[in-house]
C-alpha cells in the first residue's frame, strides 16, 4: 500500500491549518489518508526569553525572523516527513509557480514548508536547508501561510484517488499551455443567455473542435504572454 502523500508546515499560526484544506476534496482526502498533515509551531523553537523575530542587519523597515528557531523547526520537520519530499518556502520573491511545478510537487512523497512572518526570514535558514522559493505572483500577503494553503490544495488535488473522475485534471486550463474553455449546464436558457448549440448537438467531434478554438481565443485575449508562448511550443 502507498504511503500517504506528507505535508509538514512551520508556522506562526498553525490554528490556520487544516482551514480550506479541511474541506472539500482536500478534506475528504485527508479523512481517507491519501494525504498527511502536521504542524509545527516555530514559537516551540524559540529559547527562553528570546523572540522569533530581530532588527534586520544594515536597518531599514521590517523585522527579519531569526535563523536559529526556524533552522530547529526544519530540522524537526524533516525528521517526520519523508525522505524526497520537497522543502519550500513561499515569498513573493519565489519562482512563479505553474501547474507543471505543481505536478511535480505532487509526484514528490511530500512537503516541508516554512511559512515567514515579518519582512523575510533569515536568508542563511534559506541557503543551509536549500529551500525552494515559490511565489503565487507578483503581489504581497502578510504571511506565507495562504500561500501555503494555495500551493497544498493545488498538489492535493492532483494525488492518486483525491478526484474520483482523473480524467477531470487533463483538460484543465494550462494543461496544454491554454486556459479552459467555457462551461455551461441547465437550464439551457437562462435569463434570456442561450447556451451554444454545438454543445446541445451531441455531436463529440464538434463540441471538441468548439472548446479547443475556444481556449484559444480566450487565451489569446486574457493571457498574451500564454498565448505567444503557445504559439511558439507548437512551431
Amino acid at each position: 500500500m502507498q504511503a500517504p502523500y506528507s505535508v509538514v508546515i512551520a508556522t506562526l499560526f498553525p490554528s490556520l491549518y487544516p482551514g480550506p484544506l479541511g474541506v472539500s476534496l482536500c478534506g475528504k482526502a485527508l479523512t481517507r489518508n491519501i494525504w498527511t498533515m502536521t504542524t509545527l509551531q516555530l514559537l516551540d523553537f524559540v529559547a527562553e526569553k528570546k523572540r522569533i523575530d530581530d532588527v534586520a542587519f544594515g536597518g531599514g523597515g521590517g523585522m527579519v525572523m531569526r535563523a536559529e528557531p526556524c533552522a530547529k523547526a526544519l530540522e524537526k520537520a524533516f525528521a517526520i516527513a519523508p525522505k524526497n519530499a520537497v522543502a519550500i518556502y513561499p515569498t513573493p520573491r519565489g519562482k512563479p509557480i505553474t501547474q507543471k511545478t505543481v505536478r511535480e510537487l505532487a509526484a514528490a512523497s511530500g512537503l516541508v514548508m516554512l511559512c515567514g512572518r515579518y519582512e523575510a526570514v533569515d536568508q542563511r535558514v534559506i541557503e543551509a536547508f536549500e529551500l525552494q522559493e515559490i511565489s503565487l505572483g507578483d503581489f504581497l500577503l502578510a504571511s506565507g501561510d495562504c500561500a501555503a494553503i494555495a500551493i497544498i490544495e493545488a498538489v492535493v488535488r492532483l494525488l492518486d484517488g483525491t478526484i474520483a473522475n482523473e480524467t477531470a485534471t487533463q483538460n484543465e486550463s494550462f494543461e496544454d499551455g491554454l486556459l479552459e474553455h467555457p462551461h455551461y449546464t441547465r437550464p439551457a436558457i437562462w435569463r434570456e443567455r442561450q447556451v451554444p448549440e454545438v454543445l446541445l448537438s451531441g455531436d463529440h467531434a464538434k463540441i471538441q473542435t468548439w472548446r479547443e478554438i475556444q481556449a484559444k481565443s480566450i487565451t489569446r485575449k486574457k493571457r498574451p504572454e500564454l498565448w505567444q508562448k503557445y504559439i511558439k511550443n507548437e512551431k
